[in-house]
């Protein structure tokens, strides 16, 4: 019997070809757990802005996966040593850092369980498939927590310059076609160094350093937060909470079990660790589970979940205003009266006017910094090796407050279809 070939090749479209390096990589990739992540969209649903945001975690995850490789080349370049084991297990750790977002990525995060962090997830499934493998994650895990002994591993899976976040800008720009993300990822990695096992960069690399925190923040406010990509989050959280009211409510209502479970239950990272039963379940969801929720819950006979979903499938938008000071009171009880006026009943008015905030921080050195190495050998951060007065206004938490409400709303006239 001849043997699988597990060093495969595969064609980006952002990097061209990059290989999977190792047969345990190879079989990571292709874990049910893995696999899962063709079904989630990268972006949610900025689709509804840029049509061509269709790519997935999984093409991220393999970016990600590419570009570690490339750091570690170019930290062994520069006489560091690194075992092939530190390598892969760097590899391993990228590739997986995503494994536990749900459907819709960051989208549902707040909702579909009790406000638990999808890397907390990953974190889980990644020693889950350290126990079926035999134990050949507990490199990579240890790095993925940080508690690894050589910290630069770490700072390279998660840090203000890892290489997730030069895969997504990257590889959303791409997608979107918004020219602002390229960032020269390549450029970056080939100045990256070490000084006392911590990332640095060197002073060459200072205008690709500052051209990535631009395109971060560019990014943010153009794609991540835009407006209508807001609006749509909205009312998806909206569908879900309505779905679940009437769940609750003993209200018949269809969903998938592994969907459903999540719907009828509060389930907080507790219970998701104690009961395998939630493990096996959000293991199985992926964006195509709540897709055909929406279009089946289209057509149910509750006004408010009807609504909010052929909306959502109809592109009938909610409005959107933008502050950067919270709304008068004023603004908020004049759309209350309009919607009202439509026929909505108290009860349900918060299910089509939502307030909220978001927040867009570029660089933030309180935390983890982005280290210049001089050619002296002095390690300064970035804000004070960069010669732009900008570097230092990213450092700033930039916040917009939004209200997004549904208008010309006919609820009477859709229930009735």
């Amino acid at each position: 019997m001849s043997v699988a070939n597990k060093k495969k090749i595969l064609n980006d479209p952002v990097y061209g070809f990059i290989t999977i390096p190792s047969d345990l990589l190879f079989d990571l990739v292709e874990h049910p757990y893995f696999q899962r992540l063709r079904r989630i969209k990268q972006l949610g649903l900025s689709e509804y802005v840029y049509p061509g945001a269709l790519h997935t975690r999984f093409h991220h995850a393999l970016g990600a996966m590419h570009l570690m490789g490339q750091a570690t080349h170019t930290l062994r370049g520069k006489g560091h040593y690194l075992s092939d084991d530190e390598c892969e297990a760097a590899q391993i750790a990228i590739l997986l850092h995503d494994i536990g977002h749900g459907p819709f990525s960051h989208v549902l995060e707040c909702c579909l369980l009790d406000n638990v962090h999808h890397e907390k997830i990953s974190l889980w499934l990644m020693h889950e498939l350290n126990r079926q493998f035999d134990g050949r994650l507990s490199l990579a895990i240890s790095m993925f927590e940080g508690t690894y002994e050589r910290p630069f591993f770490h700072q390279l899976i998660s840090s203000q310059l890892d290489m997730d976040r030069m895969d997504y800008l990257n590889r959303d720009g791409y997608y979107t076609g918004v020219a602002e993300g390229a960032i020269g990822a390549e450029r970056i990695i080939k100045m990256l160094d070490l000084v006392d096992d911590q990332l640095v960069v060197e002073a060459k690399g200072i205008l690709s350093v500052e051209n990535f925190l631009n395109a971060r923040r560019l990014m943010y406010w153009q794609v991540y937060l835009h407006k209508t990509s807001i609006c749509c989050e909205s009312m998806l959280v909206q569908i879900l909470r309505r779905a679940r009211f009437l769940i609750r409510q003993g209200e018949p209502v269809f969903a998938p079990y592994t969907f459903m479970l999540f719907l009828r239950e509060s389930v907080s990272l507790d219970a998701f660790l104690a009961n395998p039963i939630y493990l096996d379940a959000f293991t199985q969801l992926d964006d195509y589970d709540v897709w055909g929720c929406i279009k089946e819950w289209a057509l149910h006979n509750d006004p408010v979940l009807s609504a909010l979903c052929r909306m959502l499938l109809d592109r009938r938008l909610f409005k959107i205003i933008l502050s950067t000071e919270p709304f008068a009171n004023e603004l908020v009880n004049e759309l209350t009266a309009q919607l009202r006026q439509q026929g909505l009943p108290d009860e349900e008015l918060s299910y089509f006017l939502v307030e909220g905030q978001a927040t867009n921080a570029a660089y933030l050195p309180s935390g983890d910094r982005i280290n210049i190495k001089l050619k002296s050998g002095k390690v300064i951060d970035i804000a004070d090796a960069s010669d732009l007065s900008n570097v230092r206004v990213l450092t700033n938490i930039v916040r917009r407050y939004y209200v997004c409400w549904a208008k010309g709303l006919q609820l009477a006239n859709w229930a009735s279809k």
